[in-house]
């Protein structure tokens, strides 16, 4: 790693010539690494908790405790409608709903309300599910029940943390989320550790990537277009970003990009490509933004379409996608970063795409969008079939997941989660 004093003074100057500044780079301090087993030991002795903690079920952790309180004894009958309430939790979804022939419902353990957000899985069959309201599910037969579970690091007085992102290599997985919080394990999940983040981050974390290869490289980006990268299992990060998005605007403003001067300071959406080139939705969809490594700073576009951006991926042949607020795609005409786009033959009903998924080495995919709007192309993108067998899907569905073996899910609003069975 370089030195660390020589790229808080390099970052500096770019900063104050640019007008904003970025956090090249932070470590653990001693304060906050993970305790050994001895200190772990004494921490006990004195009351404290280790850093690294048993991720438990929701019927695990109530029956730690059975002691019955005064109060508890004298409300019997509300004690005993929450530990009812409580089974229920604790027990596996198993209830499934065949809604087409390649897509079934599954009923999930989560409360009313509850947004899916993101999907990640160690292997074909074991995998983890989260969202809004601190929602964490996982799964053991790939995807067909999932049962609640808890992370004590992730549990802060007074915080409800949105779960952003999950991505595993292997055994290794890391989680991120609103506000800014990041958690790491390296046994599939069995233990998760809360690594700390700078107090200068730049924003809250979006997105998480497990990198390929050797074990302890990640990437985490946030929704103000930082973006760190760890080689040692989050002990350091390196900012391979070095100017922030707001600067870049200052200095891009007058080159045409549209929208450009009513810029909020966030993303709306970002994704990475297995290349790992980056896409992001400036948050009121005026324009776009790309980043690929060895960049210095975000690349500003101009959106193809009159109609806001509503977000944006990648196609398995490494070309971009543009969905529109007005329920438009547009494809690249290009692979890689590109600015030329052709609009896709779509009937959308005028309801917003909110997320375009593709199968592995497939060129089947699928577009959701609001009030379950759901539809399927065989020919990577260039033209789309309605599927009205979610017609009576009561949520809007937010986003289209495929797992390298081909495992897909659609999540939704509400609990919603679909799996697919073609």
């Amino acid at each position: 790693m370089a030195n660390l004093g020589a790229l808080a003074s390099s970052s500096s100057i770019a900063s104050a010539a640019a007008g904003a500044s970025l956090v090249p780079c932070w470590k653990r301090s001693g304060v906050f690494q993970p305790a050994r087993p001895q200190q772990q030991q004494a921490r006990q002795q004195n009351g404290q908790n280790c850093a690294s903690v048993r991720c438990q079920s929701a019927a695990e952790s109530s029956s730690e405790d059975t002691s019955i309180s005064r109060r508890a004894a004298i409300g019997g009958s509300l004690a005993l409608a929450a530990a009812a309430a409580n089974l229920q939790a604790a027990l596996p979804a198993a209830a499934r709903q065949v809604v087409s022939s390649d897509w079934e419902k599954v009923d999930l353990p989560v409360d009313p309300g509850v947004v899916l957000l993101d999907i990640g899985f160690t292997d074909d069959k074991h995998g983890f599910l989260l969202g809004t309201r601190e929602t964490l599910l996982e799964t053991k037969d790939g995807g067909r029940t999932w049962k609640q579970r808890s992370i004590e690091a992730a549990k802060d007085e007074g915080f409800n943390y949105r779960f952003n992102s999950i991505s595993f290599n292997g055994q290794e997985g890391w989680i991120c989320g609103k506000p800014a919080i990041l958690l790491h394990t390296t046994d599939a999940g069995e233990n998760w550790e809360r690594v700390p983040l700078s107090a200068k981050l730049p924003g809250n974390p979006i997105l998480v990537v497990a990198l390929p290869g050797e074990g302890g490289r990640a990437e985490m980006t946030t929704d103000q277009g930082a973006v760190y990268v760890t080689k040692n299992a989050a002990y350091s990060w390196q900012a391979a970003v070095q100017e922030s998005v707001d600067a870049t605007l200052n200095r891009t403003v007058s080159s045409g990009i549209s929208g450009a001067s009513y810029y909020e300071g966030s993303f709306s959406n970002i994704q990475r490509s297995p290349a790992g080139d980056y896409v992001a939705v400036s948050s009121r969809g005026n324009f776009f933004l790309t980043w690929s490594p060895g960049q210095t700073y975000w690349q500003p576009h101009n959106r193809p379409t009159a109609r806001r951006v509503q977000n944006m991926g990648w196609t398995p042949s490494n070309s971009l996608w543009l969905s529109t607020r007005g329920g438009d795609v547009y494809l690249s005409t290009e692979s890689g970063v590109s600015d030329k786009f052709d609009q896709a033959k779509l009937g959308s009903r005028g309801f917003g795409i909110l997320d375009v998924g593709f199968k592995a080495n497939s060129k089947e995919g699928y577009a959701v969008g609001g009030s379950g709007t759901l539809l399927k192309t065989e020919d990577l993108g260039q033209s789309w079939k309605r599927d009205r067998s979610t017609d009576g899907v009561a949520g809007n569905l937010y986003a289209v997941k495929f797992t390298p073996g081909g495992a897909g899910f659609i999540l939704g609003n509400d609990g919603i989660l679909l799996r697919y069975i073609a």
